[in-house]
């Protein structure tokens, strides 16, 4: 989708309220300032938070919406006057891109260091997780059994020879995966993964989780790659159709050497130019509290980074699971590494 600011209008009346509002406190009865979020999440969740923020401090959100690699190439081409504040997007990987790009800043916070447990964000301060997802298995009870995919070497074994759906190579959370991989096996088992992944496809990768999700139902595959939250928010969607899909399909968390299941994040850094700096701390601060954890958790089915705060329903019925300690910062280094042997195997 092409670029565009947008200030929504439940933002801009929430930030009208909270100036107007005679219970109000004092202030929030004046113009607290602005930032600029560039934001490649698009969910309604996360607007009502941001309308939470401008309400309780008055700062008023001025959203910018694209996809990771759009936001990316703007900032760059903006340079030293970019007016972006903060940059949120899914994916530690995405979030190593503007890191690498030099459109990231450290960011010195107790608040965040005190919420966001250190594998989660990135050594330097210069983002921080603030949402959890694991990349797991979609599987077809009445086919394949948990014990079948109790680990992520069982996805690429040959017991699931044609029966695998996949969306592509170059898809960020499947680079990511990749990347874990290679820290936790070295390139060369990490490779033959790869091609036993290729050799498992029951179809070439195409379309999003979701898609993969509704294959294993249709018996197009027995299982399938997906994130956590698109099968959840399945579980929970007003479609019918979607919600009947998970009735069938059923969610197995693998586990990488014993230690727990594959986690990503969407997360958050400051600007390296920021015009609004101590805003944008303080929006990032505030999407690390309860509050903002419980309430994306809730509406968006992704788990909360800060460990205090449980997931909330509907997310609790799938938060029983081990995740894996690894740090997320380390999956960006790795991206080059993983698309080369993902291709080299054929995964397209």
């Amino acid at each position: 989708m092409n670029l565009r600011t947008k200030i929504t209008l439940s933002i801009a009346l929430a930030a009208l309220v909270a100036a107007c509002s005679p219970g109000e406190p004092a202030a929030n009865k004046t113009d607290a300032g602005e930032v600029n979020l560039y934001t490649a999440r698009h969910y309604d969740t996360d607007q009502a938070v941001y309308a939470r923020f401008t309400e309780q401090t008055g700062i008023r959100v001025n959203l910018i919406e694209g996809n990771a690699d759009q936001l990316i190439a703007r900032m760059t081409s903006e340079g030293d006057a970019s007016p972006a504040d903060l940059f949120v997007t899914a994916d530690a990987g995405a979030l190593w891109r503007a890191q690498n790009a030099g459109l990231l800043q450290p960011t010195t916070s107790e608040t965040l260091n005190a919420a966001i447990p250190a594998n989660l964000r990135d050594p330097e301060g210069r983002w921080f997780g603030l949402n959890r997802r694991a990349r797991i298995v979609a599987y077809d009870p009445a086919k394949v059994q948990p014990a079948d995919v109790d680990t992520y070497e069982e996805i690429a074994s040959p017991r699931f020879r044609g029966r695998l759906c996949v969306r592509s190579a170059d898809s960020v959370y499947n680079l990511s995966l990749v990347g874990a991989l290679i820290e936790a096996w070295g390139p060369e088992k990490t490779a033959e993964w790869t091609r036993g992944v290729v050799a498992n496809m029951a179809r070439p990768p195409e379309g999003g989780d979701r898609d993969q999700i509704r294959a294993v139902n249709a018996g197009v595959c027995d299982i399938a790659l997906t994130n956590s939250y698109y099968y959840i928010r399945m579980a929970n969607s007003e479609d019918a159709a979607d919600r009947a899909v998970t009735t069938k399909v059923k969610l197995a968390f693998p586990s990488l050497d014993g230690q727990g299941a594959h986690v990503n994040v969407s997360g958050a850094g400051v600007a390296a130019h920021a015009p609004n700096r101590a805003n944008a701390v303080r929006l990032l601060e505030y999407l690390a509290s309860p509050e903002a954890q419980t309430q994306i958790s809730a509406g968006n089915n992704e788990y909360p980074a800060n460990p205090a705060v449980p997931a909330p329903a509907p997310t609790d019925a799938w938060a029983d699971f081990t995740a894996h300690p690894m740090p997320v910062a380390l999956y960006g280094p790795r991206q080059a590494e993983a698309q080369s042997l993902m291709s080299a195997a054929g995964w397209r």
